[in-house]
């Protein structure tokens, strides 16, 4: 109830929240957009099976959560970095589970406004290294630790 109370919900209490008519019928219509859009991609994004247009979704959400005037989330944040199959590792062949690994690790670490920082900075190091036809003038601080 202490979770409940601090607006922290797990999966199956989030589940509970799609079935109440209560709680949908006592949102305004920017709030119900943005429920619609979470639940769509709960459904088709994070759920067992992720559909063909699950980038439409995630951008629908954002989209959604903009026009709410939501502030964007560190979880967000990393949603929309995992739209790319690109920006993922060897930790995990799933998708989502390689998302849920990064936010765990990143919430374990920092909780404070050094957060965002990080997060940015790890999405820097997974890319490659490109090799560029003219060579800088300058060593960058990625060359210098290598």
């Amino acid at each position: 109830m202490e979770k409940i109370k601090a607006g922290i919900f797990d999966g199956p209490q989030i589940r509970q929240f799609t079935k109440n008519t209560q709680f949908i019928n006592s949102m305004t219509k920017l709030e119900l957009k943005a429920w619609t859009a979470f639940v769509s991609v709960m459904q088709n994004f994070l759920g067992n099976k992720i559909s063909a247009n699950y980038i439409e979704l995630v951008e629908d959400l954002l989209l959604q959560l903009k026009n709410m005037g939501c502030n964007m989330s560190i979880k967000l944040h990393f949603l929309h970095s995992h739209l790319d199959r690109e920006n993922l590792g060897d930790m995990s062949e799933e998708q989502r589970e390689r998302m849920h690994q990064d936010l765990r690790v990143m919430e374990e670490r920092f909780w404070d406004t050094n957060m965002m920082s990080d997060y940015c900075w790890s999405l820097i190091r997974h890319f490659p290294k490109s090799t560029h036809k003219r060579r800088a003038l300058k060593r960058s601080f990625l060359e210098l630790n290598d």
